[in-house]
Formats: C-alpha cells, sequence, structure tokens
C-alpha cells in the first residue's frame, strides 16, 4: 500500500517532550566514547602515538574512520535538508562527495603515505626548502579546518535548536560552546588514537541509523522507490524536485555556480588535510589503499541512504515543516525519524547527530594542532630541533587555541546549511593544497616557488572570492543579511580558484632560477612509488 503524505505530518512542538531522552542518549555516548578516550591516551608516549596512533590500525579500521570522518554532519543533516528542499540537485551534493574519492584512491594515498609521515606539509617539503613550503602548507591546513569547523558547528546549533526548542541566539551560542569544549577534551586526552576510536564507533552507530531510517520508509512505500519519488513529488506540489535544474538550473550564473560546486567537490576530498593525516595511522601503503576501498564503499553506501532519506522527509515530513523548523533545512533527518520512530528513534538518531559533529570536530582539530606544532613551531621556529614531548605539548595547548576559534566562529556561522559552508571549505582545499600535492608527487620540474605561489595564491583567491561572494552579504541567506558587498557573483570559488592555484604552480616554477636538489626528487619519487624507506610504526 502507498500512503500519500501531501500535508505535512510532524508537530514540531511535540519535539520539546523528548528532551530528556534525547539528552540522556547523548549523555550515554559521551560517556561511553570518554572512557575509551581515556583507555586509549595511556599508550600515547610518542609523537607519532599522539598525531598517528602509533601506526597501528588495520586498513579495515581506518577506512570506517575516515568513513567517519568524512560522513560529517554535512553528510546527515544538510545533504538530507538539500534532498527534500532541492530535491534531484541536493543529491548532487552525494554524488560529488562519493566521487572524489576515485581522486583520492588514484592519486594520492598511496604516495601521499610512502613519503609522508605525520602531515600533509612533510610530503610537500620532501624535496623542497623546508620553511617556506611549511608555513605555507600549515596556513592552508588552518584555513580549511576553520571552514569545515564552521560548518560542524553550525549544525550543532541546528540540531539543539530543534531538540530543545531554543531559538534565541544566547541559547544556541552555550550549545556550541559545550560541543567545542567536548570535542578539546577528546583530543587533548586521547590524540589521534582515541579520536579514531570515537569514529569508527560514530561512523557504525550513523551508517545503522541511516539504514533503519531508510528500510523504514521503503517499507512504507511497499519498498518501491517509484511510489516514493512520485509521494515526495506529489507532496511537494511540484514534479521538478525529481529532475534537475531546480536551484542549479534556474540562470546562467546558477549553472555556474553548478559547475563550480562539481569542481570543488570532487577535487578537494584529496586535499582536505584531515583526511589525508589518516593515511599515516596505517603500517603500510597497501593498508593505505585498502583504507580508501573500504571508505568508498561506506561512504557509497550512506549516500545511497540520503536518497531515501531526502525524498523521504519530503514526503512524509514536508518542505515547509523543514523550513519552518527552528533548525531551517538542517532539520530534515531529526524530523523523519521523528515521524517514523517518535520520541525514541529521534533520541537515537540526535545522539549520532551529535556525535558525528563531536568525533569530525576532534579530527579537524588535532589536524589543525598537528600542523601548527609540527610544521610550523618543531620544523620552522625550534628548526627541527624540539624533542617529541614539547612537540606533542605545543600540539596540546594548539588544541584549546583552536577550539576556542572553532566555537566562536561556529556562533558566527550558526543556521547557514551546513553542507554547503563544507562545499566551501573543500573549494578551499582543492585551491590551496591541490595543485602542489599534484605536482609535488608527478612533476619534477616543480620547485618550491611554485609551491608557495600555489598555495598561497589559490588560498587567497578562494578566501577572497568567498568574502565577497553572496555566501557573505547580499542575499537573503548570507552570514550578514544586511549587507551588500557581493561582486562575485557566484556562491562556490571552485570554478575560477582551482585553475587559477594550477597556473601559478606552474609559473611560479618556470620563473624560478633556483633548481631543486635532483637527488632528493629521484628519492622521493622511487620511495613514493615502492614504499621504500617509508614511516614505520615508530617515532623517528
Amino acid at each position: 500500500m502507498v500512503i500519500s503524505a501531501a500535508a505535512p505530518m510532524v508537530n514540531v512542538g511535540a519535539l520539546k517532550d523528548t528532551t530528556l531522552l534525547n539528552m540522556g542518549i547523548f549523555a550515554l555516548f559521551v560517556l561511553v566514547t570518554m572512557v575509551i578516550v581515556f583507555r586509549a591516551s595511556r599508550n600515547n608516549k610518542t609523537a607519532a602515538d599522539y598525531y598517528a596512533a602509533g601506526r597501528s590500525f588495520t586498513g579495515s579500521q581506518n577506512g570506517t574512520a575516515i568513513a567517519g570522518d568524512y560522513l560529517s554532519a554535512a553528510s546527515f543533516l544538510g545533504i538530507t535538508g538539500a534532498i527534500a528542499i532541492n530535491g534531484y540537485d541536493g543529491f548532487l551534493y552525494s554524488i560529488g562527495f562519493l566521487v572524489a574519492w576515485l581522486v583520492a584512491l588514484l592519486l594520492v594515498a598511496e604516495l601521499l603515505r610512502n613519503t609522508g609521515k605525520f602531515t600533509m606539509a612533510d610530503v610537500l617539503s620532501f624535496r623542497l626548502r623546508q620553511r617556506p613550503v611549511r608555513i605555507a602548507a600549515a596556513l592552508s591546513t588552518l584555513a580549511v579546518c576553520f571552514f569545515y569547523l564552521l560548518a560542524q558547528m553550525a549544525g550543532a546549533g541546528s540540531l539543539i535548536s530543534l531538540l530543545l526548542g531554543i531559538s534565541d541566539w544566547g541559547g544556541q551560542a552555550l550549545v556550541i560552546i559545550v560541543v567545542g569544549a567536548l570535542m578539546i577534551m577528546y583530543v587533548l586526552i586521547g590524540g589521534m588514537k582515541g579520536t579514531t576510536w570515537v569514529q569508527i564507533i560514530k561512523a557504525v552507530l550513523l551508517i545503522c541509523g541511516a539504514a533503519v531510517m531508510t528500510l523504514w520508509v521503503l517499507s512504507i512505500y511497499g519498498f518501491n522507490l517509484s511510489n516514493l519519488l512520485g509521494s515526495a513529488a506529489e507532496a511537494a506540489n511540484n514534479p521538478n524536485v525529481l529532475n534537475p535544474g531546480l536551484q542549479y538550473g534556474k540562470t546562467e550564473t546558477s549553472k555556474l555556480d553548478f559547475m563550480s560546486l562539481g569542481l570543488a567537490l570532487v577535487l578537494g576530498t584529496a586535499a582536505l588535510p584531515h583526511v589525508l593525516m589518516r593515511f599515516y595511522t596505517v603500517p603500510t601503503a597497501k593498508e593505505a589503499r585498502k583504507s580508501v576501498v573500504w571508505s568508498i564503499w561506506l561512504i557509497g553506501l550512506f549516500y545511497l541512504f540520503t536518497l531515501v532519506l531526502g525524498y523521504g522527509a519530503a514526503a512524509l515530513v514536508g518542505a515547509e515543516t523543514i523550513k519552518a523548523a527552528p533548525g531551517g533545512v538542517n532539520s530534515a533527518a531529526p524530523l523523519l525519524a521523528f515521524h517514523l520512530g517518535g520520541p525514541l528513534l529521534l533520541g537515537f538518531i540526535s545522539a549520532v547527530a551529535f556525535a558525528t559533529i563531536l568525533a569530525v570536530v576532534a579530527g579537524l582539530t588535532i589536524t589543525a594542532a598537528a600542523s601548527f606544532a609540527h610544521d610550523i613551531y618543531a620544523n620552522v621556529l625550534a628548526k627541527d630541533k624540539a624533542d617529541a614531548g614539547t612537540e606533542v605539548k605545543v600540539a596540546r595547548r594548539t588544541v584549546v587555541v583552536i577550539g576556542v576559534l572553532a566555537i566562536l566562529g561556529g556562533i558566527f556561522a550558526n543556521g547557514q546549511n551546513v553542507a554547503f559552508l563544507v562545499a566551501l571549505a573543500f573549494a578551499v582545499a582543492a585551491s590551496a593544497n591541490l595543485p602542489t600535492i599534484v605536482y609535488s608527487l608527478f612533476w619534477r620540474k616543480f620547485t618550491t616557488q611554485g609551491a608557495v605561489w600555489s598555495m598561497y595564491g589559490g588560498l587567497a583567491a578562494a578566501i577572497v572570492l568567498i568574502a565577497f561572494s553572496p555566501v557573505v552579504s547580499g542575499a537573503k541567506t548570507s552570514m550578514i543579511p544586511g549587507a551588500n558587498f557581493a561582486i562575485f557573483p557566484l556562491s562556490n570559488p571552485g570554478i575560477v580558484s582551482i585553475p587559477l592555484a594550477f597556473f601559478l604552480g606552474w609559473l611560479g616554477t618556470v620563473l624560478d632560477k633556483r633548481r631543486e636538489d635532483p637527488a632528493k626528487q629521484a628519492e622521493m619519487e622511487v620511495r613514493s612509488l615502492t614504499g621504500v624507506g617509508a614511516e614505520k610504526a615508530v617515532d623517528h
């Protein structure tokens, strides 16, 4: 039997009655994971333990953790909401995020694992001059992590505003502060090992929760996807939700915006610092490849779930109800859970969403802290003379600073679509990092000047274009809705900033009169392709 749901069937006000249950389930998750983090912290004796978990995880474990890192609040809350509101065009986020893994698998994973030690800058500075390259790589890493952190914190604010009915700015700000404080505790205590186990647990819970909801929605429509899609179109009173172009096909500018978004999503994954850093937690390049293959299966399965969840939310909850909820577009998945299973399923799904935010934020924070402590402090300021203990202390202090900045930024970005904010992080990563990674691994003549021009140029172009785009001002959904200095018409800068960064890398190299050491270049080529001399599970 097919159930038609043209009218919204969820009473948002009833969600307030589930507050204690939701918070209880979330508190249980925090308690269990904190115990795991404490146990994992016992083995954090060296820098390799703190940054790379002693390179002790298997490919399948690390692949699950990568899936946990990648399936952030954007994937669960933002994409489900985007599909519920914009239909086919919302699903393009899922397609872009998934296809991007092929770039990571074929171009980056194995070569990066063979060449580096703890951070992306280890690869970039292998045959280039240490100081300028490490500083540029660390700054780009911090910028990407900051944009990604904004998305997670905004997701926390949206979720809690829905669950607790908190619509005032102060209440949501308090929630973001609590999430930030918990994240700081995870990273300070557990390091990469504790964070990885939290990611694994969270990934399993998230995929299982999404699977239950997907099967539940399909069962309502007799496990017939066509019935579900037809009901969603009927509920929206708009058959165009099943066709491309609802969000990105109205004008020539919106079509360009889609191309820019797709470019950023597909190329950004292979340059995300917190994903790249995960390749160092496995003992061999073979396990690094296995990690990516394992994560592709898990992530692909989850993104198929988002198609059903998004259209299920459109059909059973209603787009107008979702938009009117305290969390806006990000409320689609929790509202669908409440419609299907009442307070208990909502409590579980909300706790998983919270866990998702906490775990991803923890992974981002340890990446940013490692980049500052390892690349800037140990290799630039201390000139490679700092001992491992001092370096880890600096990393821990950096965690606190980054946590505070993430909290402040999250308060500022509260209310934005988290999938969209993450797309900006992908654009910055693809602009600032990917050209230099590709050139370093595959172009023998690439020089330090080319690397610095590419990283700074790509980073500056992406950030400046975002600052002067409709994301920040000039539209109702902008971060500063009352202002209008949006002189760049596209919401995502990738179509301009990514080619520009590749061009600057080439131009800087061909104009550079200095040539890099050919012996180091040959060593890097052999090591990246064969694994000879790669980092083992010891601290050097």
